[in-house]
């Protein structure tokens, strides 16, 4: 009985959120919000133009912080292991040399987009 139910459910659900979605008018952007302003350049022009160099760096940190993340992740289910202690100093390590590595840029002025 409970699988009959929670397949009417489902269904209903699967309907209901379909006729909405079909139901909305459809938003037609204007043609600044399709335009590729993430990368800093125009796609379709030269690919010999000067590439900002201020861009390369706040993107190769963002990759670096998101790379902190995927480390990371595994953490609360590496705690029950039968050496937790393990488990925290190498955490507490990467957490610090990622802090002392940001510490360095903001120093640096890396984070600063404008000069």
């Amino acid at each position: 009985m409970k699988l009959i139910t929670t397949l009417i459910v489902a269904t209903s659900l699967v309907v209901i959120l379909i006729t909405i979605a079909l139901w909305v008018p459809q938003a037609y952007p204007d043609t600044e919000k399709p335009s590729p302003y993430e990368c800093g350049f125009d796609p379709l022009g030269s690919a010999r133009l000067p590439f900002s160099m201020r861009f390369f760096l706040v993107a190769i940190l963002f990759l670096l912080f998101d790379l902190e993340i995927a480390l990371l992740l595994p953490t609360p289910w590496a705690i029950n292991s039968p050496t937790p202690h393990t488990t925290l100093h190498l955490t507490t390590t990467i957490l610090i040399l990622l802090g002392l590595g940001l510490l360095y840029e903001w120093s640096q002025g890396g984070l600063e987009w404008a000069e």
